[in-house]
């Protein structure tokens, strides 16, 4: 399966300012690495030129084109930010977790444990959530997965028994 060219990088949650400024809660290992970006789209297709943005904690505060007000910064609140894959670089041997959502993940011996249904990040670490006959929750930590490469078209875990 072919990636999107559109990902998913975080939500707008708030307003920021008096200057028409946004608040993004993203979607990324860290919030530095949005700051490359020179454009964000929104549901819809929508592209907005990002003219600045800072790391402020954990969110981006970003000023767009076009968007020169609270109120005009208001309607975008809630709204899904997306970028092109092309504008966010990984190094070499990493991946998007958005592109093994719905892979399959298998055993060792290659029997289908169940699909990936979503990524849950919690302070110690991700842990997979694998939908088959029965749910798995698969710590990322740990040794349990022996493959992670979504560009296999799926992944391969080691269960221990009662997992």
């Amino acid at each position: 399966m072919e990636p999107s060219r559109f990902l998913e990088i975080g939500k707008i949650i708030n307003t920021h300012g008096v200057r028409g400024e946004v608040k993004l809660e993203p979607w990324a290992d860290s919030p530095q690495q949005l700051k490359t970006l020179k454009a964000l789209w929104l549901e819809g297709g929508k592209a907005l030129p990002i003219r600045e943005c800072r790391v402020h904690g954990r969110f981006v505060i970003l000023k767009l084109e076009g968007v020169d007000s609270v109120e005009a910064a208001m309607v975008l609140k809630g709204k899904t930010a997306l970028a092109d894959r092309a504008d966010l670089p990984l190094p070499e041997g990493s991946f998007f977790i958005q592109d093994m959502i719905g892979l399959p993940v298998l055993d060792g011996e290659g029997r289908e444990i169940g699909v990936l249904k979503e990524v849950l990040d919690y302070p110690a670490g991700r842990v997979f959530v694998v939908r088959g006959e029965t749910e798995h929750l698969i710590p990322e930590k740990g040794g349990f997965f022996t493959s992670l490469d979504p560009s296999l078209g799926h992944l391969t875990a080691e269960l221990l028994e009662g997992m």
